[in-house]
């Protein structure tokens, strides 16, 4: 279960262009810590709060009536999580669950749409994150509908790529386990294994005590 941490003061600033987490703090957040598998909020949750990662990974998901998962996205320092539903006066249509052990900032709604009123700037970086999750969302959309297996990861794996500082051949890790490749892609593991061994005999990636590098 998660352990909540009351803090006013942090002196880390977010180095991913969102918002400073101590402007969040001096609107009255609090810190939580969720341990692996906890839920954050959960799918027909009525929004309540502003959620921002501050370390850890958090993934949100969805579940078939057969139990199995689908990933839409894992995300990790400085993203907030949930924040299209704030808007939206719907309920999530996502849970969003830690991967690991991971801090979470936490901002009552109305005090994050006044911290926005009272700091516009900061509508500018909501606005980034947002466009950058539905630029995500529209191509793995295309990719899980039309494209084949090896298409699929490798929409995914170059989506991860045009985001690394080094584009060189094998200068990524890929820092997904297989499963996790397969419920972001909507494979089945054993497809994503299977694929992951061509695309090494092709050279497209290596692969390095079960890491993979691309």
């Amino acid at each position: 279960m998660f352990r909540s941490i009351n803090r006013w003061f942090l002196v880390s600033i977010n180095p991913y262009n969102m918002i400073n987490e101590d402007i969040l703090f001096s609107f009255g957040a609090d810190l939580r810590t969720y341990d692996p598998d906890d839920f954050i909020f959960s799918e027909g949750e009525v929004p309540s709060f502003f959620f921002l990662i501050s370390s850890g990974k958090v993934k949100l998901n969805n579940y078939n009536e057969g139990g199995k998962e689908f990933i839409q996205g894992i995300f990790s320092r400085g993203n907030g999580v949930g924040i299209s539903s704030l808007f939206t006066e719907k309920s999530y249509p996502v849970n969003a669950v830690a991967v690991e052990e991971s801090e979470v900032i936490r901002l009552p709604k109305a005090q994050y749409l006044q911290l926005l009123q009272e700091n516009p700037d900061n509508y500018f970086t909501t606005i980034q994150s947002l466009s950058e999750h539905m630029h995500y969302k529209f191509l793995m959309a295309e990719s899980i509908a039309f494209q084949n297996p090896a298409q699929k990861l490798l929409t995914l794996m170059n989506y991860l790529k045009d985001h690394h500082h080094d584009q060189s051949k094998y200068a990524l890790q890929i820092l997904l386990t297989r499963q996790q490749l397969a419920s972001l892609t909507g494979l089945s593991v054993e497809t994503v294994i299977r694929v992951i061994k061509n695309m090494e005999k092709e050279g497209i990636l290596k692969i390095k005590n079960r890491k993979i590098f691309y």
